[in-house]
């Protein structure tokens, strides 16, 4: 068991509320304990540095962060069809040892949050795909295809 880890762990969650696997990841002998790091107070400082996000520079930059730091993957992507709400836009926290249920629902409902807030963030999102590339400008003239 890796006992003596060099910084703070995670304390256990209530065995019958969470499926984390926290004791089997300890007990791994090659494990990545990354995701132990977040502690209860860093998983509240994460959520309101998550639901603060100013661009999405900023929210790319936390996605990469959380993946060096952590090791969480997350995925932000939208629907294959048209998206008229935030609902359209899908956030996933991969599951992996160590990461609680509750986490991997509050790091999207976070991320949410922040997009209603800013929902400019939301339109640059969209426009990654280049959803918006073929729009009329303000002139009404629609740009040529590339």
């Amino acid at each position: 068991m890796n006992s003596q880890a060099i910084f703070p762990l995670r304390s256990e969650c209530p065995p019958a509320l969470c499926d984390c696997g926290r004791g089997a990841l300890l007990d791994a002998s090659p494990a990545d304990l990354r995701i132990l790091r977040l502690t209860r107070d860093e998983e509240k400082r994460l959520l309101q540095r998550l639901e603060s996000l100013d661009s999405l520079a900023d929210l790319r930059h936390m996605q990469r962060r959380m993946e060096q730091q952590l090791g969480l993957q997350l995925v932000i992507g939208t629907s294959p069809r048209e998206v008229r709400t935030l609902r359209g836009i899908t956030i996933l926290v991969a599951e992996r040892p160590g990461l609680c249920r509750k986490t991997r629902q509050a790091i999207p409902a976070a991320i949410k949050r922040s997009l209603e807030q800013r929902p400019e963030i939301a339109f640059a999102l969209l426009d990654e795909d280049s959803l918006f590339a073929r729009l009329p400008d303000h002139a009404g003239t629609i740009p040529a295809s590339p």
